[in-house]
């Protein structure tokens, strides 16, 4: 050829899969649909192309379809052509710039709900059995829009917006650019009968997602190894509309949560750093992980709590404007919040973003003669054992405290250790003023003491109490410490603090109450909850809170399950027969908990009841709540039925996985359910899609003793899982870390 420009044309053949990945076939309401996946190494399935994401072209797309049906992809509709016989061809406006990851094309019979916001046409799509359940998708896409628009110093960057349910979905939902494909069980709710989880869903899956509009899909990272410029800004993100739009829903308290169970995957010694390098797909695949969304968002929270809200917002639309329609690296943004907030940013962010794990900061405070603060840093492990391993990390943490009298500062800590003297005495301080920084805290027992719960927010409870736990799992708290502090907030009426006290007394149910312990601990439960319940009111009333709802549903889960509340019980029963009867009927919010206290306990009449009914279900709500009261029978036979139908075509591949995993949680069905899983394993890896295999090898870390991790290993290294080398190492370090656990702490328990 000669030196100059060219034009590539390349004709080429190509099947609609049965991965769902590339260009796939989906089945719905007895027809096939076409559909794409093209994150993150993908689209190469479907068309020749330099499949990389710092590759941006623009697309000219068109499609022959059948004359009844029509199709969805990144541009509107150009025009509408007949022909050939039986078929049309739509041809579609040219896209913007963007990487071919984010091309999406979609073929059926869809039908859509239609809006408009600031000028935008927008519209909710799903097979036509379901378009009547996009109505509060539509809502909700209007306000988010709005909320970027007013946010964000570049608006909507696309023409339009659609949004898409897909009858078989991998992911939760996926940001093609102006053309956003969803699952349907995180986009379609019955808007009357849904549960607050539901609807809290919907918004925050379409939060995150159109935020990727700016986020990834105006702005792409060069390489993946810098996802989390993708996936930790859209989770961040996710919670700015949320709490504009529903402060009900309280997403501070959320945001520390999140921030509290990312510290407990980080503590990990096989956890990775946010930013790490990749290089085939099986590498990229694991990237997508609760390191490049929950940590690099908490990270994210705490910058933008240590240089204020409104500088942070001056850097992003800083960032966005200097990289719109090209790509960007993790350089790129730290050195842009830098210059525009005069703070050191980028010593923070590469501290929190290269290195693995998070620190654990100790405070010594004294207030006889000169008062002062003596202060460590080190990292934080899983692990009483692991605790001293890494002396070399050292981080640059932005610490903010609240103290006694209620006033707040933030200063960086950049040193293993330091002493500082203070104006007064510091003593009844937190040292992470309202839980916005990632890290954990430990005090000296008189500090610790000196603490008065009652002034700290909710959310600083949260870290208080989700640090306390940590510290124990880690052999740097004694039991009786720890019971102690949960004691004090056993009263709490915030929702989302007792909510995470009593995820802590399900695992030490699971890992520490032996059979001779158990009638005490059940006794210790019901007398120390039921009032919790007791004060909410064991029915739902009107115009409750969303906190109330959903903690009477956690309330019931825990004091039916583990306290074998007999009064509890028989509500769940009842609940289950008129839920089976009909699930309108039902509050939405108590009837997960419910349906599985019921199958806990429950006969095989009970189950053929839930399978019928789960066959038959009407709503993808309705098919999650029974699909995962199916998991919580104990009986064997159950459990093996169980599994046995989701190696059957009456269960999507995207279902699959949970059927086989969830059993594997649950002390009462885990052995069970891993000899059935083993003696299948050819029906069930059938089921499996590329990324799903994760889940299953994560439900066998839940296993609590030596023999069980020799068994799991030497299984998963003869049948390894795609995508899953990582999460099958954190698995075995779980089996370690509860041996360690029940070693420590079940004779103190006792």
């Amino acid at each position: 050829l000669q030196a100059g420009a060219a034009q590539l044309h390349i004709t080429y053949q190509g099947i609609l899969n049965d991965k769902l990945r590339g260009f796939y076939l989906s089945k719905g309401q007895g027809r096939n649909y076409a559909t794409t996946q093209f994150e993150s190494t993908d689209a190469r399935r479907a068309f020749p192309s330099f499949d990389e994401p710092a590759y941006k072209a623009t697309f000219d797309l068109a499609l022959t379809i059948d004359t009844a049906d029509t199709a969805i992809s990144n541009g509107s509709i150009a025009t509408d052509e007949p022909g050939p016989e039986g078929k049309h061809t739509l041809t579609f406006t040219t896209t913007p710039k963007m990487s071919t990851y984010l091309v999406a094309m979609a073929v059926g019979d869809w039908k859509c709900s239609s809006g408009e916001q600031d000028g935008v046409p927008i519209r909710i799509c799903a097979t036509p059995d379901k378009v009547n359940l996009t109505s509060y998708a539509l809502t909700s896409a209007k306000q988010i829009l709005h909320f970027y628009n007013t946010y964000y110093g570049i608006k909507w960057p696309w023409k339009k917006l659609d949004v898409l349910a897909v009858p078989d979905f991998e992911a939760g939902a996926m940001e093609n650019t102006a053309a956003i494909f969803y699952r349907e069980s995180a986009l379609l709710i019955d808007e009357q009968h849904a549960s607050v989880e539901s609807h809290v869903t919907v918004f925050d899956v379409l939060a995150h997602e159109m935020a990727h509009q700016w986020f990834g899909d105006l702005v792409t990272m060069q390489w993946w190894n810098d996802i989390w410029l993708n996936e930790g800004f859209a989770t961040w993100m996710t919670f700015k509309p949320n709490e504009a739009v529903h402060p009900e829903w309280k997403g501070s308290m959320r945001e520390a949560d999140q921030t509290a169970q990312t510290l407990i995957i980080d503590a990990r010694k096989s956890t990775r750093a946010i930013r790490q390098q990749a290089n085939t797909p099986d590498e990229i695949n694991e990237l997508f992980d609760g390191i490049a969304y929950q940590k690099a968002a908490s990270v994210l929270r705490m910058v933008e709590n240590y240089v204020g809200p409104d500088r942070f917002r001056d850097g992003v639309n800083e960032y966005l404007k200097q990289h719109a329609y090209g790509n960007a690296t993790a350089e790129d943004f730290w050195g842009t919040m830098t210059r525009v907030t005069g703070k050191p940013v980028d010593k923070v962010m590469a501290s929190f973003t290269q290195q693995a794990g998070a620190p654990l900061l100790s405070f010594n405070i004294s207030c006889q003669g000169a008062p002062k603060i003596e202060a460590s840093q080190q990292r934080l492990f899983s692990t009483k054992a692991l605790f001293g391993s890494a002396p070399g990390q050292v981080w640059t943490i932005p610490v903010c405290v609240h103290t006694a009298s209620g006033g707040s500062a933030c200063r960086l800590f950049e040193s293993k250790q330091a002493s500082h003297v203070t104006p007064n005495c510091m003593s009844g301080s937190f040292f992470n003023a309202n839980g916005r920084g990632f890290y954990r805290t430990q005090y000296d027992p008189a500090s610790l003491k000196a603490l008065n719960i009652e002034k700290l927010t909710p959310e600083e409870r949260i870290l208080l109490e989700t640090d306390q736990w940590a510290l124990l799992r880690a052999g740097q708290q004694s039991i009786g410490g720890y019971m102690d502090t949960l004691s004090k907030l056993s009263g709490d009426h915030e929702g989302l603090v007792l909510q995470q006290l009593l995820a802590t007394i399900n695992t030490m149910d699971d890992q520490l109450v032996d059979d001779s312990d158990r009638p005490q601990f059940e006794a210790w439960v019901r007398k120390t909850f039921k009032p919790q319940l007791e004060r909410i009111g064991l029915d739902p009333v009107a115009q409750e809170s969303p906190d109330a709802a959903v903690l009477r549903g956690e309330l019931y889960g825990l004091l039916g399950g583990i306290g074998k509340d007999p009064q509890v019980i028989a509500k769940c029963r009842e609940i289950t027969d008129r839920y089976l009867q009909d699930p309108t009927s039902v509050d939405a919010t108590l009837a997960p908990e419910a349906l599985q206290v019921a199958a806990d306990s429950g006969d095989a009449a009970l189950y053929d009841k839930m399978i019928a009914a789960l066959d038959a279900a009407k709503t993808p709500e309705q098919y999650e709540v029974l699909s995962g009261a199916i998991t919580a029978f104990r009986q064997p036979e159950l459990v093996k039925r169980t599994i046995l139908y989701a190696t059957s075509d009456k269960v999507r591949n995207q279902d699959s996985a949970r059927f086989f995993a969830i059993p594997l949680f649950r002390p009462e069905t885990r052995d069970t359910a891993w000899q059935v899983v083993q003696q299948n394993w050819q029906p069930v890896s059938s089921r499996l899609t590329e990324s799903s295999g994760g889940i299953v090898v994560n439900g066998a870390g839940s296993f609590c003793s030596p023999e069980k991790k020799q068994e799991v290993q030497s299984f998963f290294a003869q049948h390894p899982v795609a995508s899953a080398e990582r999460t099958l190492r954190q698995s075995l370090e779980r089996i370690d870390t509860c041996n360690a656990f029940r070693a420590e702490n079940a004779a103190g328990l006792k």
